[in-house]
């Protein structure tokens, strides 16, 4: 797991005697659902770790959101987006990233993501995210840093990325999860789309599952239990979706710390929110 996540203790040391040769930063990327910018930010201002830059999700790890909704409500940042973002929050080339947020690594997987899908490989979440981090004893504070521009450069494709007519081939060769809770897949709740269900031939693994209560990711051991238990075959490529491509991302992240299904799950980032937007695309509820 140490390539994926990293532990309160580590980044602790890495933050106090890190290698000069490979600069370290810190990405606060705290943030929940119908909450806007200022209330996330408002989180990070009132305490962070300690040289953390907040990233906001919605206008820095999502594109812009189109009329009628195609994209979905979370869409794919084009490489300009990307690029203006990421190097407003100081990263650079060289930078091994940390990314975490409040507990549950949702929107820090999101960050993880995109980083690595756009060419950024030393990327790592907090396991446990800022509440670990309160836990486990390690100094907060409310300073500010300032942050010089970045000049990353970015080379998209480092991961398997769907539109909708990807998913149907996966339905088609491969296998395909859906990472909402079971209520929500099944139709029976849909508290933000205005569409209910799911994809045809899906299978529902809810992603906040692979993490406990404190918001620690499970083993690997228990993941791939927990996965293939639930349907995933091992030798099948993978497709991941959500509502709008945030918790698919964590789905994504989990499958690669327990190396199932290929390990390199393709994300359909526009997820159920783009979907819907096509009247002619199959729509089922229930288990």
């Amino acid at each position: 797991m140490s390539d994926l996540l990293i532990e309160p203790a580590e980044l602790n040391e890495l933050l106090r005697n890190g290698d000069p040769d490979t600069p370290l930063l810190v990405l606060d990327v705290r943030w929940a659902l119908g909450r806007d910018r200022a209330a996330n930010e408002a989180e990070y201002l009132a305490g962070h770790i300690p040289g953390a830059v907040f990233l906001d999700l919605d206008s820095a790890l999502s594109g812009q959101v189109k009329e009628g909704g195609a994209g979905g409500r979370h869409p794919m940042p084009t490489l300009a987006e990307a690029t203006r973002a990421f190097r407003a929050a100081g990263i650079s080339d060289e930078h091994e990233i940390v990314v975490y947020d409040a507990a549950d690594s949702v929107a820090a997987a999101r960050a993880w993501w995109l980083l690595t899908y756009f060419g950024k490989d030393e990327v790592r979440v907090l396991n446990g995210g800022y509440a670990g981090w309160v836990r486990t004893g390690h100094e907060t504070t409310t300073d500010v840093p300032e942050v010089s521009p970045g000049d990353i450069v970015l080379t998209p494709g480092g991961r398997r990325l769907l539109d909708a007519d990807g998913v149907e081939h996966y339905l088609d060769r491969h296998q395909v999860v859906d990472a909402r809770m079971p209520e929500r897949f099944r139709g029976e709740q849909e508290p933000v789309d205005p569409v209910a269900g799911h994809i045809p031939g899906a299978i529902n693994i809810p992603a906040l599952r692979n993490v406990d209560a404190d918001g620690r990711f499970l083993p690997p051991d228990d993941l791939e239990l927990r996965f293939t238990a639930l349907g995933i075959q091992g030798d099948k490529r993978t497709a991941v979706y959500c509502g709008s491509g945030v918790q698919a991302c964590h789905m994504a992240l989990a499958m690669e710390i327990a190396e199932v299904g290929h390990y390199d799950p393709a994300v359909y980032i526009g997820s159920w929110s783009d979907w819907i937007t096509d009247p002619d695309r199959p729509v089922e509820t229930g288990p």
